[in-house]
């Protein structure tokens, strides 16, 4: 009886609704996506790839995001670059990928609350002898250094190294593993990226790689959209990030990112900053179906503890 009823409030709210012309809109319609989700796949941790599947912290977090504010996604995969120019353009309505909230960017797109603070590492070969400085001046075997086209990584190098007249030549990449092989084959001197992504570059080659040193840069990460907020998903992404269990409190230092213990994202960041790559892609294979298939926050809750213990067996 209760669903008849249900069902025949609906069904009269439809014809009044209709008839006075108050019929939802095609953007109230529209609310809840399903919103493209443009990530450049792979940038471990944040994101990643196995057997045809993406995954990561930031692709676990726009699933997250997406399960307790009530929205479809689909996540599709583009090249760093392009992410910006597509949001504007409306192809993107989230980009996903490792962003860092910069003056430049938020002229043309706007940004979430951060989510993550990260600085930037120097990545060398073990065994290199010159060290971090003769690479960074240019003096190392190959006189390059590597970054990814359009980060700030690349953005670093050009003003902090070779707009102060440092005869060292900037190799950009259209992904960081390209940069990053081509260190290891001896093809450039450094790679300057992320601190946790060198971090993820060095687990896969432990013994050819090394961080050779840490430039405190104080990046946050935020989630940009289209200038404008036309599906008004800030509000929606910051409202999630606290159910989620971070809080970013205003401080007279500047933002700063309270994680909750016990939370899901407290088991988030445990799963994909620390393991290697191939510890999380296995706890990634025997949780994911925990995040893939669900529904509310209880189903983000197991799936973040899934993978938390999963990568401590």
């Amino acid at each position: 009886m209760k669903r008849y009823l249900n069902f025949a409030a609906t069904a009269v709210a439809v014809v009044i609704m209709t008839t006075f012309g108050l019929a939802p809109t095609p953007a109230q319609a529209a609310d809840s996506g399903p919103y493209t989700v443009c990530s450049d796949i792979p940038w471990p941790p944040f994101e990643m790839t196995a057997d045809g599947e993406n995954f990561g912290f930031d692709l676990a977090v726009s699933r997250a995001l997406a399960v307790v504010e009530g929205y479809d996604i689909k996540i599709q995969n583009l090249s760093f670059d392009a992410i910006i120019p597509s949001l504007r353009t409306g192809k993107c309505d989230i980009g996903a990928s490792g962003f860092t909230i910069t003056d430049k960017r938020a002229r043309v797109v706007d940004f979430s609350n951060p989510y993550y603070l990260s600085n930037q590492a120097v990545v060398i070969r073990s065994g290199d002898d010159s060290g971090m400085v003769t690479a960074l001046t240019g003096k190392g075997s190959s006189g390059a250094i590597g970054a990814q086209r359009g980060t700030t990584g690349a953005a670093w190098a050009k003003h902090n190294l070779v707009e102060k007249g440092y005869d060292v030549k900037i190799k950009l990449y259209e992904t960081y593993p390209m940069a990053v092989m081509d260190l290891v084959n001896g093809r450039i001197d450094a790679v300057i990226q992320d601190d946790p992504a060198s971090k993820a570059s060095i687990a896969t080659y432990p013994d050819k790689l090394v961080v050779a040193g840490v430039i405190k840069t104080y990046e946050y990460f935020g989630f940009p959209v289209k200038q404008g907020d036309p599906h008004d998903l800030l509000p929606k992404i910051a409202d999630g990030l606290q159910k989620l269990g971070l809080n970013v409190v205003e401080s007279a230092a500047g933002k700063e990112l309270n994680i909750q213990p016990n939370t899901p994202w407290a088991n988030l960041t445990a799963a994909y900053f620390g393991p290697d790559n191939e510890a999380i892609t296995a706890a990634w294979k025997q949780c994911k179906d925990g995040i893939l298939d669900a529904d509310d926050m209880d189903d983000i809750e197991d799936y973040a503890q899934c993978m938390a213990d999963a990568v401590n067996k």
